[in-house]
């Protein structure tokens, strides 16, 4: 489990895909302080096990089917992630309850900037707007964010990034066009499962 607050933004290394899967290779500093092998750790929103440590480094396996969900595929050597460790037993919770568990891509369709910060708008599957409040939680490339407006006839998103949000994460270099990792928060697709079983006569009752 994770908060979507970044601890830092890591440096790819290596990316080596096979046909059907992928290993890569980051380097950063603060989350190897306590990161064993086969503990895991959130990268661009997606959870990942590391399978070999060295030197402020690690690696770890991309599946085929999260290079098919994720847009983890689309990252080459020299590119920047947002990293975080999971939560611990204990420690705030600044964020929101981050599975790390993608559920689907989302395309960064414009940038308005403010006075030290920007409004960021994304184009949202549709299948997942029924997930997605106004005011409510939401989780971009690892980000904990607030889903400041919504457009359900465009299916579009858009939040405010503040100075902090844009400095730490890779949120403040990405272009128009790019592709982004998003989880919807997990309450809401509990509450829609629940409701949809009720409606389907399959409570029970």
């Amino acid at each position: 489990m994770f908060t979507g607050l970044i601890e830092e933004m890591g440096l790819v290394t290596k990316f080596d895909r096979s046909s059907d899967s992928a290993r890569i290779g980051i380097k950063g500093e603060k989350v190897f302080a306590d990161l064993a092998v086969g503990g895991s750790i959130a990268v661009n929103g997606v959870c990942l096990t590391a399978i070999e440590i060295k030197d402020k480094e690690f690696w770890a396996d991309i599946s085929s089917q999260t290079l098919q969900v994720t847009s983890l595929g689309e990252l080459q050597v020299g590119n920047r992630v947002n990293l975080e460790r999971p939560v611990s037993f204990g420690s705030a919770m600044g964020g929101h309850f981050v599975q790390g568990h993608v559920d689907g891509i989302a395309l960064l369709s414009a940038r308005s900037p403010g006075d030290g910060w920007e409004n960021v708008s994304f184009e949202i599957p549709k299948s997942l707007m029924e997930f997605i409040v106004d005011k409510g939680s939401i989780t971009l490339d690892g980000v904990s964010l607030t889903v400041a407006r919504l457009d359900d006839s465009t299916s579009t998103i858009s939040v405010a990034l503040i100075p902090e949000t844009l400095k730490m994460t890779t949120l403040g270099a990405l272009a128009v066009g790019a592709k982004i990792n998003i989880e919807v928060d997990v309450l809401g697709k509990y509450v829609a499962r629940a409701v949809a079983i009720r409606l389907e006569g399959r409570d029970g009752k």
